[in-house]
């Protein structure tokens, strides 16, 4: 079994961590951020560290101390050098524009698709096809990178669409001429 949740987290002198009413909050160059601790779950803060403490051996609670130890040391991450996520747009005459914090999508469907980037996210677009998000929150730029990504996922075929930089789309052939007749008569 992993034993992760027991080892500290390294807190930087530039970030401030403090604990009020289960409340954990991290501050730091990039932004402020906070989060509830479960409960069976005990956070010490020393000296340049934050320890994560379970109060009992229930399996719940062994998995909480995990997680919460994971989410502080991305939480302490995020506010001293900010999370970066880039999606690239694959396809002809796809591509991005950005006005203030909605941004417009053209797909290849009959219509732009828009969204808002959420508060907390930085959105950058060069070349058209590549917009690259920034946050100190890891959980809420994943989370609008994914429903970024999903509204045009690359298809197998072509991959035009969506994607993430570096993200390997397998590929598929297409039809062959004579793949469907009687097989050579």
């Amino acid at each position: 079994m992993a034993r992760g949740g027991n080892n500290p987290v390294i807190v930087p002198g530039n970030v401030k961590v403090l604990l009020s009413n289960g409340v954990i909050k991290v501050e730091g160059p990039s932004g402020k951020l906070q989060m509830n601790i479960p409960a069976g779950i005990k956070v010490e803060i020393n000296s340049g560290s934050v320890s994560v403490i379970k109060e009992n051996e229930e399996a719940q609670t062994k998995a909480n101390q995990g997680t919460v130890r994971a989410r502080v040391n991305s939480m302490v991450k995020g506010v001293t050098e900010q999370f970066i996520k880039t999606l690239v747009i694959e396809g002809v005459g796809f591509k991005a524009t950005l006005a203030g914090t909605k941004l417009t999508l053209l797909l290849g469907f009959s219509h732009p698709v828009d969204v808002i980037v959420p508060v907390g996210i930085s959105a950058v677009i060069e070349k058209n096809t590549i917009i690259t998000l920034k946050s100190a929150d890891k959980e809420i730029l994943g989370n609008f990178a994914a429903q970024v990504r999903k509204i045009k996922i690359p298809d197998p075929y072509k991959a035009k669409g969506i994607k993430y930089a570096g993200e390997y789309i397998r590929r598929k052939a297409g039809k062959t001429a004579g793949g469907a007749t009687g097989g050579g008569k």
